[in-house]
């Protein structure tokens, strides 16, 4: 496969291939920055793809405090979902398990100014067992739920958002150090505003085809394309001579052009890290209608 240089870097000429989902943004605070850590990292856990757990779910960025409502320390995370009744859902279980329950947190919207919403306090407010009190904020309801520890502010409602989810590049090197240490370097340049990176340390070594060659019932299985020990064994391999290890990087974004600037800062990253070889997942173009042409990445961001 042909493709054009960056530095050492072999950048392949591919695409990403990328979906529509609806997501949610909640801004979590409490007393600390540690606390409000903990209950997005809790949030947030679990929701590396919407194939085996329904959602897809990372930290966003830390918020200074005067970005909160409240003023206190807190932290943003996204999380997308195919639907809304799904965001709704997934925002309402995560919230409840694991933002009510960790010390001194409140709960808002992220997103006060989106078309849809999704029942958030609305919904967790039974928890309060009739002791739960309603409060007008600046025209926005609010349910204060009565905890052990005093009361857990949360917003009645969450905005959900149209984005898009699927982005991807797959780094690779030599072996799995020099091949770990680019895509590192591609994950810290692609987080911040708009951007989810869903899998553990925003990677997967495990990346995945739809549906398998050996059995009907798996909806993904290995991408044996792109498993460097299965060079020999498949035909059609998409992994050069010389690289020993991969790894993808799925980008969810709140928009097209937050995926396409994270991928580009993303691929300059690597190449600077000294990635070898870079590449893009994709079905085709049959399957996504959101398209990320690596060639289009070329210029540094």
């Amino acid at each position: 496969m042909t493709g054009f240089k960056l530095g050492g870097t072999e950048v392949a000429d591919t695409f990403a291939e990328a979906f529509p989902m609806r997501y949610a943004r909640l801004v979590i605070t409490a007393a600390t920055e540690a606390w409000a850590h903990e209950a997005a990292r809790s949030a947030t856990g679990f929701a590396t793809s919407v194939i085996g757990c329904k959602c897809e779910a990372a930290i966003e960025r830390p918020r200074a405090d005067l970005e909160t409502p409240d003023g206190r320390p807190g932290i943003s995370v996204l999380l997308f979902a195919m639907d809304r009744d799904g965001v709704g859902k997934r925002v309402v279980e995560r919230v409840g398990q694991c933002v009510l329950t960790c010390p001194t947190t409140a709960c808002f919207d992220g997103l006060p100014g989106a078309e849809r919403m999704a029942p958030l306090g609305a919904r967790l407010r039974y928890f309060g067992d009739g002791f739960q009190a309603s409060k007008l904020i600046a025209g926005r309801r609010f349910w204060r739920i009565p905890v052990m520890e005093g009361e857990f502010l949360v917003t009645d409602s969450v905005g959900v958002g149209r984005g898009v989810g699927g982005g991807n590049l797959v780094i690779g090197a030599g072996d799995d150090n020099a091949a770990l240490a680019g895509a590192q370097a591609a994950v810290g340049a692609m987080r911040g505003e708009g951007i989810a990176l869903p899998f553990p340390g925003g990677m997967v070594r495990s990346g995945s085809k739809v549906g398998a060659l050996t059995s009907k019932s798996m909806p993904a299985s290995t991408n044996h394309q792109m498993a460097p020990t299965l060079r020999a064994q498949v035909p059609d391999t998409l992994v050069p001579e010389g690289v020993g290890a991969m790894f993808e990087i799925v980008i969810d974004g709140v928009s097209e052009e937050a995926v396409r600037e994270a991928m580009r800062r993303g691929l300059h990253a690597a190449a600077a890290a000294g990635a070898t070889y870079v590449t893009a997942a994709n079905f085709g173009g049959k399957l996504g209608e959101f398209h990320f042409p690596l060639a289009e990445l070329r210029d540094p961001p």
